[in-house]
């Protein structure tokens, strides 16, 4: 389907009423044969998928390789193929989760996951177990034990609410969630994982921006992965959010055969840049069953980061992380340009590669 055949294109209703989904969707639009509508009922069975008309609209289908398509429409490799490692709850969130549907990894923060349903399912989500279990809290009696906590928790001062998607989520509702953890005396910051803008933008309506508003200080991290997908329609759905005094920042994800190359992630970033929205992470992707065709090594995200040092502004280059197994929480992955240390001297490479001594005085810190 393409924009223009409908007058209600711009309706973020007409848009989630109307996602692609089932086999039957999916075998038209793959060509697919019997014995391959089979392994695809397989794939469906165990990880569901939907995509809105718009975020559909962005893929070339005369591209095999297409990275909208990659993202979004199922791949017989998510139940084929694995990786050494790979875990449907890689990052251990499940012993993390003190009451069901609240995360509290970090001391100070917690992330709250209000609902378990997304406008568009992303083939490479770290949350796929999510998709076919009830770990998410979406019923009242969830939402109030995760605010019970929150309130017994002195020490949190940030509130992630995240989900699946929270913005899918009708007004009132989601104006009570923020309201409530607003009410919490130590809760200073609310922050909102969502990736509407990306492939539902319309959604970003007025109404929303002025109860988001009402919230403040509040943030809203998104996720676009690709430059294709910083579009007129996503570009004006996070102008509206600034417009809202909303900072917006991006949380990518480097993804084989979407994202993994220096080129891409810089027009990434730029384009980004041009919007005004921060390029705040690139994740290595995690390591969850399901994604592994999505990993790559380690080593080529350092690569990119350190290409993009010195040729690119640092508002532009997100800091590289990888969430480490157990539950070990994120690591930064970054360039090291401080090779030696000593009393009198620490020796740099320069991003050009040169070598740079620079001197460490004997005294220096007695001016203090």
């Amino acid at each position: 389907m393409n924009r223009g055949e409908t007058r209600h294109w711009s309706d973020w209703r007409w848009q989630f009423s109307n996602r692609i989904k089932g086999l039957d969707a999916l075998s038209g639009l793959l060509q697919l044969t019997c014995s391959e509508k089979e392994v695809y009922r397989d794939v469906i069975g165990r990880y569901k998928y939907a995509v809105t008309p718009y975020y559909f609209s962005l893929i070339d289908w005369s591209d095999t390789d297409d990275p909208i398509r990659k993202q979004c429409i199922p791949d017989p490799r998510e139940i084929e193929f694995s990786l050494p490692g790979s875990e449907e709850d890689p990052l251990a969130e499940r012993s993390h989760m003190p009451v069901p549907g609240l995360i509290h990894r970090y001391p100070d923060r917690v992330l709250a996951m209000v609902t378990g349903r997304c406008a568009v399912y992303c083939r490479h989500c770290n949350r796929k177990r999510t998709w076919i279990s009830a770990e998410a809290g979406s019923t009242r009696e969830a939402f109030c034990r995760m605010v019970e906590y929150v309130a017994a928790s002195p020490g949190v001062r940030e509130v992630i609410v995240s989900g699946g998607d929270p913005l899918i989520s009708p007004l009132s509702l989601l104006d009570e969630f923020l309201k409530e953890f607003r009410k919490i005396p130590h809760v200073e910051v609310l922050r909102i994982g969502t990736r509407i803008p990306v492939v539902m933008p319309m959604r970003i309506t007025e109404d929303l921006c002025q109860i988001l508003a009402r919230h403040r200080p509040l943030w809203i991290n998104t996720h676009f992965n690709h430059p294709r997908e910083i579009t007129p329609e996503s570009t004006k759905a996070c102008e509206r959010l600034l417009k809202a005094g909303i900072p917006v920042s991006n949380q990518a994800v480097l993804l084989k055969g979407v994202n993994d190359s220096l080129k891409v992630i810089k027009e990434l970033c730029l384009g980004l840049q041009r919007i005004m929205v921060r390029p705040y992470y690139l994740f290595h992707c995690d390591a969850v069953r399901g994604a592994d065709h999505f990993r790559t090594d380690i080593r080529k995200g350092v690569e990119i980061i350190q290409e993009l040092w010195g040729k690119i502004g640092g508002l532009c280059i997100p800091n590289y992380v990888v969430d480490l197994p157990d539950g070990g929480g994120k690591a930064m992955m970054v360039p090291s340009y401080l090779l030696e240390f000593s009393q009198e001297r620490a020796i740099f490479r320069t991003f050009e590669g040169n070598i740079v001594r620079y001197p460490c005085p004997e005294g220096a810190d007695a001016l203090l």
